[in-house]
C-alpha cells in the first residue's frame, strides 16, 4: 500500500477545519471586529502554508486548499517562535516598512497567532491582513485572536480523539468477533473427540465390569454428557452473537406437551431429592421449534434447581393464554437484587452459585435468545416469596414450505 502523500495530509487537515461549523463565523467576526479584509485558518508546516478556511473581502483569491510557500509568510516565524506577530501599520514600522513579505502581499496591517494542539503539536495559524493600517495590537484584539485559536485547537483535538476512539472500538469489535469465531470453531471441533469418548464408554458399558470399573465408566459417561451440554451452550452462544440470533425451525406437525413433560421427567429422575411440580394444558398445535422450546424449559428448570431453596418445590406451568404460549418456572429463593435482575439474561452471569456448582453462565442467555428467535419474551420477577421466569410467545401459523 502506498504511503499517504503530503497532499493527502493537507487535504485531511483542510477537511478537519472545514468540518468545524464555528470557523466561518469566527472569521466573519474577526473581519467585522477588526476591519480586516481577509481572515484565514492556515495549516503551517516547515515547508508549506495551506489555507484551510478563508473569509476574503479583498478579492485576494485565497480559497481552502490554496498553497503559499511558507518562506514567503510571517506564519513561518510564528511556527518557530510560537508567539503572535502583530502589525498595526507596516509603513510606520522601521522593521516592517520595507519587509519583502509586506511588499509582496501589499499589506499594512497583519496579525497571526499560533494554533497549538493539546499535545503540543503546532497545527497552524489564525491570521488576518488588510492593505490599510489597523488597530490590532490592543489587548482586546490579541486576546480575541488567542481565544479563537484555542477554540479551533479544541475542536481539532476533539475530532482527533473521536477518530482515535472509533479506531480503538473498531479494533476491539474485530478482536471480539475473532474471539467468538474461535470459540465457535473450538466448540465444533471438540465434538469429534468427545464422540469418540462416548463411543468408547458405550462399548465399555456392554462389557462385563466389576463394581469399581462400572462406577468409573459411569462417571466418565456423566462427564461426557456434561461436556456435550457445555459445547452446545458455547455453540449457541457463538451463533447468537455472530449470526444475529439463533436460527429456529417452526413446525406444528407434532405435539409440544409430551416433549415438555419428558424434560420435566428427566429432571425428576436426575434430582429425586427435589420436588418438581408441572402442569401443562397445551391441547392445540403450536408452530414453534419444539426442541428449542424444550431447551429453554430445561435451562429454566436447571436455573431454578440451582438457585431455589431445596425444601421448596419448583413449579412449572404451560398453557395458551390470549393466543400466546406461556410457560412459567417458579421457585422459592432469596429475592434477586434489582441491579442483578437487569443483567440475568446477559452471557456469563452466574450469580451467587454454590461452590460445587460449575457452569459458564450461559443458560439464561441462551433461553432469552430462544425466546427472541420465536418473537417472544423471557422475563424475570423476584420477590421475597418467589422468583418467576415467564416465557411468552405469540402463536402464529407455521412458516409455509
Amino acid at each position: 500500500m502506498a504511503e499517504p502523500s503530503l497532499a493527502d495530509d493537507f487535504a485531511a487537515d483542510v477537511a478537519a477545519v472545514e468540518s468545524i461549523e464555528a470557523v466561518p463565523t469566527i472569521l466573519q467576526v474577526i473581519c467585522r471586529m477588526t476591519g480586516m479584509g481577509l481572515a484565514a485558518v492556515a495549516r503551517v508546516t516547515e515547508e508549506q502554508w495551506v489555507a484551510c478556511q478563508v473569509h476574503d473581502l479583498m478579492g485576494y483569491g485565497l480559497k481552502p486548499g490554496s498553497e503559499i510557500d511558507v518562506h514567503n509568510t510571517f506564519c513561518r516565524v510564528v511556527r518557530e517562535q510560537r508567539e503572535p506577530i502583530v502589525i498595526d501599520n507596516a509603513a510606520a514600522d522601521p522593521f516592517y516598512a520595507d519587509h519583502p513579505i509586506v511588499t509582496r502581499f501589499g499589506l499594512q496591517s497583519y496579525i497571526s497567532v499560533p494554533i497549538v494542539l493539546r499535545d503540543g503539536r503546532f497545527f497552524g495559524t489564525l491570521c488576518a491582513m488588510d492593505p490599510n493600517p489597523g488597530r490590532l495590537s490592543t489587548p482586546g484584539s490579541v486576546d480575541m485572536f488567542k481565544l479563537f485559536a484555542e477554540l479551533i485547537a479544541f475542536h481539532l483535538d476533539a475530532r482527533d480523539r473521536l477518530a482515535s476512539i472509533e479506531a480503538v472500538l473498531h479494533d476491539e469489535r474485530r478482536t471480539s468477533e475473532l474471539r467468538e469465531q474461535f470459540i465457535a470453531v473450538l466448540g465444533h471441533d471438540l465434538r469429534n473427540p468427545l464422540a469418540a469418548i462416548d463411543s468408547g464408554v458405550t462399548l465399555l458399558q456392554q462389557t462385563p465390569l466389576d463394581a469399581r470399573a462400572a462406577a468409573t465408566v459411569g462417571r466418565i459417561q456423566n462427564s461426557v454428557e456434561r461436556m456435550a451440554r457445555l459445547i452446545d451452550d458455547v455453540l449457541d452462544f457463538a451463533r447468537g452473537r455472530l449470526g444475529g440470533g439463533l436460527v429456529i425451525e417452526r413446525d406444528d406437525s407434532g405435539p409440544l406437551q409430551p416433549m415438555l413433560e419428558q424434560v420435566v421427567t428427566e429432571f425428576q429422575a436426575s434430582s429425586p431429592q427435589r420436588s418438581i411440580e408441572a402442569q401443562f394444558d397445551l391441547d392445540r398445535a403450536i408452530a414453534c421449534d419444539r426442541c428449542r422450546i424444550c431447551q429453554l424449559l430445561s435451562n429454566l428448570i436447571d436455573n431454578a434447581l440451582t438457585h431455589g431453596l431445596a425444601a421448596q418445590p419448583v413449579r412449572i406451568r404451560g398453557a395458551v393464554e390470549d393466543n400466546a404460549l406461556v410457560i412459567t418456572v417458579t421457585n422459592a429463593a432469596e429475592p434477586i437484587p434489582q441491579t442483578m435482575l437487569s443483567r440475568l439474561f446477559h452471557p456469563f452471569q452466574r450469580g451467587q452459585l454454590r461452590a460445587s456448582r460449575k457452569g459458564l453462565g450461559l443458560g439464561l442467555f441462551i433461553a432469552a435468545e430462544i425466546a427472541k428467535a420465536h418473537g417472544g419474551t423471557l422475563e424475570a420477577d423476584s420477590s421475597p416469596d418467589e422468583t418467576r421466569f415467564t416465557f411468552r410467545m405469540p402463536i402464529q401459523p407455521a412458516a409455509s414450505a
